[in-house]
């Protein structure tokens, strides 16, 4: 059974005077970083355009509250610019992750300096590949003059600190890419409706917690469906308590379009407590007439 982490190590600095008591943090794989079990996703007031105001007073009460792993995307509208007006002398606070949607050596590094002028920081503590879904995606990635190459060297250059890569579309293809490279972490689709088919936690999982990986799941509420749905949907602290009870889940990443939804989401990660297997398949039983709807984001068939 999975327990929350007590013992801290290296973590980003915190805000002196944090207002709020302390959300629970746990192990990021090897990083060495030790991350709030809540972590601002780039969804919500995030991925708009025009909206700074809104978009910065929920940037920092993430910050306010606790949170130190904030996640983010060229492709997220305007979250980049969001960040980079809202961090400032705080961006030593929180452990950064972007990403990279462009296949090839020569246009990640053109995104990724672009994205460290949007976000006024001279690095990123983490780097992913994101949304992998197609064999080929991961030929061009991995294949000469691919988007790996740029990882690999932006490591080196100390403009990125750790590796990682992102999907929700095919446990297979993740499991692909994750056999052809040592990440240090995987950002991966794990809800209570995930069982019922293509797996990510039967199998994208099993094998991130083989090689050590850190584990970020993503789509905890399913874009809202799944805490939406009456009687086959759950409430918001059954479906976060759920990824946060499966074994080797470092964080979860959720989207914010206030800063109440932000108390709420803190609240929840500090009042977690883990189910054990029978509440576990219990909910994962509730969501199965819904499945098709809660675990949309996987490819047909």
């Amino acid at each position: 059974m999975l327990t929350t982490a007590t013992t801290r190590r290296a973590t980003p600095d915190e805000s002196p005077a944090a207002p709020f008591p302390p959300i629970p943090r746990r192990p990021l794989g090897r990083t060495g970083y030790d991350v709030t079990q809540f972590a601002l996703g780039g969804e919500g007031v995030l991925r708009t355009h025009g909206r700074m105001a809104e978009a910065v007073a929920v940037i920092h009460r993430a910050l306010d509250q606790g949170v130190n792993y904030c996640d983010t995307a060229p492709a997220y509208a305007g979250s980049l610019d969001y960040y980079g007006a809202a961090l400032g002398e705080r961006r030593r606070e929180i452990f950064l992750a972007s990403k990279t949607h462009d296949r090839t050596r020569d246009g990640s590094l053109r995104l990724l300096e672009e994205s460290l002028k949007r976000l006024r920081t001279d690095h990123l503590d983490l780097w992913q590949l994101h949304d992998l879904r197609t064999p080929g995606d991961l030929r061009a990635i991995f294949g000469r003059g691919g988007a790996l190459e740029a990882l690999i060297e932006a490591r080196q250059e100390g403009r990125v600190r750790f590796l990682g890569l992102t999907g929700h579309h095919d446990p297979a293809i993740l499991l692909d890419a994750m056999g052809r490279f040592d990440f240090d972490t995987v950002l991966v689709a794990l809800n209570a409706a995930d069982v019922h088919r293509l797996s990510f936690v039967r199998t994208v999982l099993v094998e991130a917690g083989r090689k050590g990986m850190g584990v970020i799941g993503m789509k905890v509420y399913a874009a809202g469906n799944l805490v939406r749905a009456g009687a086959q949907g759950l409430a918001t602290a059954e479906a976060m308590g759920y990824v946060l009870s499966l074994p080797g889940v470092s964080t979860v990443i959720i989207g914010c379009s206030s800063p109440e939804e932000v108390d709420e989401n803190a609240r929840i990660a500090r009042e977690f407590r883990p189910f054990d297997e029978p509440a576990l398949r219990a909910l994962e039983q509730r969501t199965g007439p819904g499945a098709g709807v809660f675990a949309g984001y996987k490819r047909p068939g």
